[in-house]
């Protein structure tokens, strides 16, 4: 049998056979994914970004005004997704949010929470408030152990702090249109558990301990790659971890994986089918448009998608997306 640690890259696309689905493609761009930098007040062990304080990798505005002109001329794309490394620490993030909210766009924020504690940060709860921006905030667990294992001493409290403003601001609470929701990862090399249940215990545990609300919770996969593909092999533990994604395939899931709706920009405008790949320097294949200068939405909204080895994250057990769980 071959070794896991060796496979080649087709091996995904083998299983997509086996299953019926001879190719995986998009059906449509529904969201444009905008990866604004690497920098991040943080440096998590599960960062499949391997972003952290010292990244300098940061979208500038001149490839923010041309991914605002796609947006403009293309009101099928309904949302912009903003992520980093901590988006917030990109000096024109708030450009980019006021902007695609003026364009009628949702917008979503991928908060670590913590970053409003950073220096000159400490508005944005409002701001994000003020245009009504859908927070999906990193909280691994709501045990100050655990979250502090995996992301920092002090992380826990910060976020505690973070999720506090929120809710005073409206967030999470019913009637107001201020969406948090919560982004569960696992601590090691295992899939998450049921996204429901998991979310119930969530909800009880945060309200009854610390009287703080979110509107739902999302399982993510730890994806192997990067910081936490690193771990995975100093600990040894990288061939069990990938036959366990690869034996709890699921085929059911790849219905609703992300790369079928979703194209991720990358800090300097290159174009990628989903923002994993963006981080493997796998772009979207070369006969298609490479940067966002020259985007093309009738060639990449239907697009074959380039596939790898991770992609099993994404179809094992319920299935994992940045919207959560799949089936």
């Amino acid at each position: 049998m071959t070794p896991l640690s060796v496979l080649p890259n087709n091996v995904f696309s083998e299983t997509l056979t086996e299953y019926g689905e001879l190719s995986l493609r998009a059906r449509t761009i529904h969201t444009l994914q905008v990866n604004v930098g690497k920098l991040c007040n943080q440096t998590c062990h599960h960062c499949h970004v391997d972003a952290g304080p010292s990244r300098t990798e940061i979208m500038s505005r001149e490839t923010i005004e041309i991914i605002l002109t796609v947006l403009r001329r293309h009101p099928q794309i309904a949302t912009v997704d903003i992520t980093g490394g901590a988006p917030e620490m990109n000096p024109h993030f708030e450009y980019l949010v006021s902007e695609s909210r003026g364009l009628g766009k949702t917008v979503l924020d991928r908060c670590n929470l913590t970053v409003f504690s950073v220096k000159g940060k400490s508005h944005l709860p409002r701001f994000l408030a003020e245009h009504q921006v859908e927070i999906i905030a990193s909280l691994p667990c709501y045990l100050e152990e655990n979250v502090d294992q995996q992301r920092g001493t002090g992380v826990f409290a910060r976020s505690l702090d973070a999720l506090r403003q929120l809710n005073a601001l409206g967030y999470g609470l019913e009637g107001t249109g201020l969406a948090l929701n919560l982004v569960y990862n696992p601590l090691g090399a295992q899939l998450p558990p049921h996204q429901r249940e998991l979310e119930q215990a969530y909800k009880d545990q945060l309200f009854s301990r610390f009287g703080i609300r979110f509107n739902h919770l999302y399982t993510i996969t730890n994806m192997p790659i990067n910081r936490f593909l690193n771990d995975l092999y100093a600990q040894g533990q990288y061939e069990a971890y990938m036959s366990l994604l690869i034996e709890n395939f699921n085929p059911h899931s790849v219905e609703h994986v992300m790369c079928r709706s979703l194209l991720s920009v990358g800090w300097d405008g290159r174009l990628y089918d989903c923002d994993f790949n963006q981080m493997l320097d796998m772009p979207v294949r070369h006969d298609l448009p490479q940067t966002i200068t020259e985007f093309d939405y009738e060639a990449l909204a239907r697009r074959p998608v380039v596939t790898g080895q991770h992609c099993y994250g994404c179809t094992a057990g319920a299935g994992s997306s940045c919207g959560g769980a799949l089936a």
